[in-house]
């Protein structure tokens, strides 16, 4: 029976859309709804304010339509990141590379997160955000303060993105596309 519904899935997917359901999470200021209006509309915007609890947008690429919860990375809020990961297609990560002094705090949120039974095996997308302004860490670099060769049992990834100039976006995406846990 598996063939066959291996099958009726890819015959599906010749036709019809796909769709995906990630969470962006991460710490204020890391740029996790400027990274969702860059993905939405293409465009950056200087003057952003802190996302409050949470926001949902869906936004389709090509025949993939993605539904991003934008969550809130206040400390008050990162209790409820769990309840938003559950289920969802993938985890994507957001860390300002060049907020040094904050990454040992977003290591430390990320494994406790991910340390959650019901998130188990979800795919994980780590993003170094803001790659144009100076001091910034490299990508082996932030892969180390992240520890993220300890995180057992899940497909991860990490990319240098700048939201700002639009740096890896796409490449961001496509990854998502082929990588994220199907919602069947």
């Amino acid at each position: 029976m598996g063939l066959w519904e291996a099958f009726l899935n890819w015959l599906r997917s010749l036709f019809f859309k796909q769709e995906m359901e990630l969470s962006l999470i991460g710490l204020q200021n890391a740029g996790k709804t400027s990274l969702v209006n860059v993905v939405a509309m293409g465009g950056y915007s200087e003057d952003m304010i802190p996302t409050v609890g949470f926001n949902m947008r869906k936004v389709t690429r090509g025949n993939v339509t993605i539904k991003l919860w934008d969550l809130g990375g206040q400390p008050r809020f990162r209790s409820m990141w769990e309840r938003y990961c559950r289920g969802v297609s993938a985890i994507v990560y957001v860390v300002d590379a060049a907020d040094r002094e904050n990454v040992a705090i977003s290591r430390s949120e990320l494994h406790d997160l991910l340390s959650k039974p019901s998130l188990y095996g979800i795919p994980l997308l780590v993003l170094g955000n803001k790659i144009d302004k100076p001091n910034v860490l490299s990508k082996q670099a932030l892969v180390d303060e992240m520890n993220l060769s300890s995180l057992p049992d899940r497909e991860i990834c990490c990319f240098m993105i700048s939201c700002k100039n639009s740096t890896n976006i796409d490449v961001m995406i496509d990854w998502l596309v082929k990588h994220s846990k199907s919602k069947s």
